[in-house]
């Protein structure tokens, strides 16, 4: 990979990782805590909202975010054909390391 693919790709990595985080953090921190009062006001299951993203909605984000990063990195990837190198070289150690035998 050239310098300049090397750092388009690390910026745009960046971003998609702040961007994940922004979202985390306005779930977890913002409606967890700040906005609980205000969210408590409305039902979800039986519990009050506030409690309910506190307790568990934050945690089915986080989750969430994880499958969320992993589909992004993978079209990623692919836009700078990194699977694709990823691939040559696990199958050139492969070729080798049966040559070895």
């Amino acid at each position: 990979m050239s310098d300049k693919n090397a750092h388009e790709y690390w910026k745009s990595n960046i971003r998609i990782v702040l961007s994940l985080l922004t979202v985390w953090f306005f779930i977890s921190f913002v409606c967890g805590i700040l906005l609980v009062d205000v969210l408590d006001s409305i039902r979800f299951g039986g519990f009050k909202l506030g409690f309910w993203i506190a307790q568990q909605g934050a945690i089915f984000v986080f989750v969430a975010l994880i499958y969320v990063y992993i589909y992004l990195m993978d079209k990623l990837d692919d836009k700078y054909n990194l699977n694709r190198d990823a691939d040559e070289a696990a199958g050139q150690a492969r070729k080798e390391s049966e040559d070895i035998r």
